[in-house]
């Protein structure tokens, strides 16, 4: 895999799966291997808030098509309704740890621009199927 490069970016994916269905870090990255060919994110969050590192932050994943260079990819599990249709499924455990990783790498890198996957522009999905600009604006404690 190339390496990432500089990191400038940070973006919060949902993995699309029914809510309340817990599914292990490794099942997406297998997932992701046999889509991309190779592991697409670098931490992926379970249902129970446990962070997995799937991805060395030092290498470049596949989650943002072209757009993958400097930009971290975080994905928790969840994102649809039991019907499939795009839903904040986040647990508060989930939640409390994705404003955890964002703060983390907003204090080692300031400039950090921190989106979800449907703020690319050209990306036509509801991923993570909730606002990140709005989520961060309720969060202080992640802009400093």
């Amino acid at each position: 895999m190339p390496p990432l490069g500089p990191i400038r970016f940070l973006t919060i994916h949902c993995a699309a799966t029914p809510e309340g269905r817990d599914v292990a870090a490794e099942t997406i990255s297998s997932w992701d291997t046999a889509k991309f060919g190779q592991v697409s994110y670098h931490y992926v969050i379970e249902l129970d808030g446990s962070v997995h590192a799937t991805l060395p932050d030092t290498l470049k994943g596949a989650h943002v098509g072209g757009r993958n260079t400097g930009n971290l990819g975080v994905c928790y599990v969840g994102g649809v309704d039991k019907a499939g249709r795009p839903k904040d499924t986040r647990t508060p455990a989930q939640t409390m740890a994705l404003r955890a990783l964002v703060a983390a790498y907003r204090a080692r890198f300031p400039d950090l621009v921190v989106r979800g996957h449907r703020d690319w522009p050209g990306v036509a999905k509801a991923c993570p199927s909730f606002d990140v600009a709005a989520w961060l604006a309720h969060a202080p404690e992640e802009r400093a």
